[in-house]
């Protein structure tokens, strides 16, 4: 069984939010851009409601939640 992953990665100065099971692919189709941030998830359906929370925050809020992820690390 495949995992999923949550995804933010930057591009052109745009955060963008996505989830794949095959993060490498995912990246070259995007053109190699940085990643930012990766969560594991076990089903796509918990994936996916991750994402769209991600989605639905401001861009302020989303690097601030990197930067606390970053950090923790």
């Amino acid at each position: 069984m495949n995992s999923w992953y949550v995804y933010i990665i930057e591009k052109k100065q745009q955060l963008y939010v996505g989830i794949t099971t095959d993060i490498q692919n995912r990246l070259y189709q995007h053109g190699s851009p940085a990643l930012i941030y990766l969560e594991k998830f076990k089903y796509k359906e918990d994936a996916r409601k991750r994402e769209k929370q991600l989605k639905g925050w401001s861009r302020y809020k989303k690097r601030e939640f990197i930067k606390k992820s970053t950090s923790q690390q």
